[in-house]
């Protein structure tokens, strides 16, 4: 997908004196980064803490089951949660400090976390997943339950946000009442892995961080023109041609990896498979997939998108559309459709052909349109649904009913949206959020301050908007700058998505440079919001 320009600004430029008093005054609560506190992000539905501090031991504290909960001690993704997030509590400062001084006072010595409905524990979580949960902090015993482990997920992370040093050093937390729900069922991160490689190691601490920001869906956007790097083995000479490398690939051992790393932090991975455009790699190991083009006075044959009109064409996608239904266990596949190159088609004599034949006269959309029809089909046949760009609804394609139409352009969006849930069908929204687009200063709050059902709609259809996604797209960004690009950027998109309506910037950024530092001590190389530090930097 073609990234709009962005607008730069160089930091040379004088402020305005209104947005020179909002930068001194962001500044000071910079400097804050560092003080003593829960900072919570993305903010809970509803939290209520009094001044009563707890202290926590880090040798006398446990997070356990619940003796009446449905997950037990066999349920590996909360033994995993728990060993992880005492981990994060505490293992910075094991590492850093040594031994602990803990002062006298009131003590916390357990979370217990109780699931009261069927677990789920060997589960993959799916686009109705319960992420609910209530958490209640009293001495002795802190209390978390949940109607699934993914809610007990999303109400860990919470507990640790709460989790601070006071002056002393001491872990200390406040009792605390805290019930919270997410506002929208799909939050997601796009990457991109074709553009440029993005290792193994680079995908699983976006997951990281994604869990800590309470996002739930990794849209990997595996394969572009580009380069191909998903290693199939129904057509393995796919990666091996299409691919920048032999080691610029994903094996199916890598991809279990991701889909399992992903899950145990509640994260659902969907693959997108973009086509009939964007599919030039795809040529370079399946032979006759591409339209020949005839147009061009090149001394080499040139290709564009897919062929359309070939039987060929859609076995081979029946083949390779079941492997995908079987490697990814998500109910959904995105499938792409977006910026078609017509040229290449209307140039060859088979096409023109062909669209006389059906009587498409020269309305190439119509063609598009056949092609989407044939592969929502295919994957209908697989018992799985389609997520496609807004292109294909615009072209009047035919859609199955359920189909999400995810909406990224940025003229006038909510009009986009307006039109997409009048049609009855569910939608993403990705347009305001496109964080390749880069510029000087604080963007996030630009991010920050989009309200996803802001369209004229009735409440009908604005049930129908699934939430949104970050999308941080590759031209220019590998493993070297991902992740500072993506945090705390899609921090604000994650509270949007997340947190009921309403938002005070003033507010938020206090809370979010905690936050970005408490993602840094984790390990998550997120940049800075504005002049400061964090506390940890002074040790």
């Amino acid at each position: 997908m073609e990234p709009r320009p962005a607008r730069a600004r160089g930091p040379g430029l004088p402020l305005p004196l209104r947005a020179l008093a909002a930068a001194l005054l962001l500044a000071q609560a910079g400097r804050a980064a560092g003080d003593p506190g829960p900072a919570l992000w993305p903010r809970p539905l509803s939290v209520s803490s009094s001044p009563r501090s707890l202290r926590l031991s880090p040798e006398n504290f446990y997070i356990r089951h619940g003796l009446n909960s449905t997950a037990g001690p066999s349920c590996s993704l909360l033994q995993e949660a728990f060993r992880r997030y005492y981990d994060y509590i505490f293992g910075f400062h094991k590492w850093h400090h040594g031994h602990f001084r803990v002062q006298a006072g009131s003590q916390l010595e357990q979370l217990v976390v109780s699931i009261v409905l069927e677990s789920q524990c060997d589960s993959f979580p799916n686009v109705s997943a319960d992420e609910s949960y209530t958490l209640l902090v009293q001495e002795p015993v802190a209390v978390l339950k949940a109607n699934r482990v993914w809610g007990a997920l999303r109400g860990l992370e919470t507990f640790s946000q709460l989790i601070y040093r006071d002056s002393f050093g001491t872990f200390t937390i406040n009792e605390s009442t805290v019930t919270d729900s997410p506002r929208f069922p799909h939050r997601g991160i796009l990457i991109d892995t074709s553009r440029h490689y993005l290792s193994v190691k680079t995908i699983l601490r976006t997951l990281d961080a994604m869990a800590f920001n309470k996002l739930n869906v990794l849209h990997w956007h595996i394969v572009d023109d580009e380069s191909f790097p998903y290693q199939s083995v129904s057509f393995p000479h796919l990666s091996s041609e299409g691919s920048y490398s032999l080691s610029h690939v994903y094996t199916p051992n890598d991809v279990r990896m991701v889909l399992e790393y992903a899950r145990l932090r509640g994260i659902r991975v969907i693959p997108e498979f973009d086509t009939p455009g964007h599919t030039q790699s795809w040529g370079k190991g399946q032979k006759d997939l591409l339209t020949p083009c005839s147009l061009f006075r090149k001394p080499e044959q040139t290709f564009g998108p897919i062929n359309p009109i070939l039987n060929t064409t859609y076995t081979f996608l029946k083949t390779f559309f079941k492997e995908i239904s079987n490697v990814f266990p998500d109910e959904f596949i995105h499938l792409g459709g977006d910026e078609v190159e017509f040229l290449c088609w209307a140039s060859n004599p088979q096409i023109q052909s062909f669209m006389k034949t059906k009587g498409y006269g020269g309305d190439y959309a119509k063609l598009e349109s056949f092609y989407i029809k044939k592969l929502l089909d295919i994957i209908a046949a697989l018992n799985k649904r389609s997520i496609v760009w807004q292109e294909v609804f615009d072209n009047r394609a035919k859609l199955h009913p359920g189909t999400i139409v995810e909406v990224w352009k940025s003229e006038d969006y909510f009009e986009e949206l307006r039109k997409v849930t009048a049609a009855g069908f569910p939608a993403i929204l990705s347009a305001p959020w496109y964080l390749d687009l880069i510029s000087y200063g604080q963007d996030w709050r630009t991010y920050y301050s989009v309200e996803p059902l802001d369209f004229q709609g009735s409440e009908k259809q604005k049930q129908l908007v699934m939430g949104g996604e970050a999308c941080l797209w590759g031209e220019y960004v590998d493993s070297t700058n991902l992740t500072p690009r993506l945090w705390p950027r899609a921090s604000a998109v994650a509270e949007r998505l997340w947190s009921p309506k309403g938002k005070n910037i003033t507010e938020a950024y206090a809370r979010l440079a905690r936050h970005r530092c408490r993602m840094v001590r984790r390990g998550i190389a997120a940049q800075p919001l504005f002049s400061g530090h964090c506390s940890h930097e002074d040790t």
